[in-house]
Order: structure tokens, then C-alpha cells, then sequence
């Protein structure tokens, strides 16, 4: 409690040094945040105590990180072609699948890399299966078995 309390302190602390404000209100509404802010964290670290983040393949993660760029780029472009060439096709398709991660994290990773990537968006995630939209109909079938997938199970590797 004691803990809580100096931490909600230093948070108030530094927000006066930031703002300089002296009307009450302010210094109210400041020292509100600031516990409202360690009150958050405290909730934010019991999860992160349960979660299992630290279990990545922290090197393959380094390395798929550039590679999930990569693909970024190369998806914006196509999507960007697509707009703007009336003769290219956009069939949107919904594709349900089931990703070979195994934890929470892999999933979380795979599901939030297929909405990063421009033309698709992961629609739900639950129960060992993603249904996802893209915006046509090859990028929908390529999903099911696809190097991403490959990649962010191998992130479960440790």
C-alpha cells in the first residue's frame, strides 16, 4: 500500500514539474490521474504476471519483425493498386481457419500481424479459430497454412 502510494507521489511529482500548474483544480485532477494511472498498473502487472510473454523465441521474434515489414509494404502496395486500377478485382471473402499456435501469445501475435497487413483484418479470434475478411478472394485462401502462420508458431519455440 505504502508502495502504491509513493508511486502515485512520483506519477503527481512529475506531472507538476511537466505542467507547472498551480490552480487547484489542476493539482486535483493531477493527483486524481495519478492514482487512477497506478491503479491501471497495478491491474496491468497482475495480468502481466500471468501471462506467458517472456516464453518467446525472442531471436526468431527479432527476426520476424522485419519480415512482418516486409509484408506490410508489399500488402499496402497491392492494396493500393487495387484502388486505384479499376480493372484489378476485389472480391472480399470471409475465411475461417484454424492456426497451428498453440499459446495465447502465438495466437495474439498471429491474429494482430493478419490485421497489421493491409487487405485483411481478423475478424474473431476464439476457440482455436480465426475467421478473417480480406479484401479478395485469393488473399482469403492463401491464409490457411501461409508463412505467417509458419512463422508465429515458430515464435512458440523455446
Amino acid at each position: 500500500m505504502i508502495r502504491s502510494l509513493v508511486s502515485a507521489v512520483a506519477l503527481f511529482s512529475f506531472w507538476l514539474l511537466l505542467s507547472g500548474m498551480f490552480v487547484p483544480f489542476l493539482l486535483a485532477a493531477g493527483f486524481g490521474c495519478a492514482i487512477a494511472i497506478k491503479l491501471f498498473s497495478k491491474r496491468l502487472s497482475a495480468i502481466a504476471e500471468e501471462s506467458d510473454v517472456l516464453e518467446l523465441n525472442w531471436g526468431k521474434f527479432i527476426v520476424y519483425c522485419p519480415w512482418l515489414v516486409e509484408e506490410i509494404i508489399v500488402a499496402a502496395w497491392d492494396v493500393s493498386k487495387r484502388i486505384l486500377s479499376p480493372r484489378l478485382p476485389i472480391s472480399p471473402a470471409l475465411v475461417e481457419f484454424v492456426p497451428s499456435q498453440k499459446t495465447d501469445v502465438g495466437l495474439v501475435i498471429h491474429a494482430n500481424s493478419i490485421t497489421l497487413t493491409p487487405g485483411t483484418i481478423s475478424v474473431e479470434a476464439e476457440h482455436g479459430r480465426f475467421l478473417v475478411h480480406a479484401l479478395t478472394e485469393g488473399g482469403a485462401k492463401s491464409l490457411a497454412g501461409s508463412e505467417m502462420d509458419r512463422r508465429c508458431a515458430e515464435l512458440e519455440e523455446v
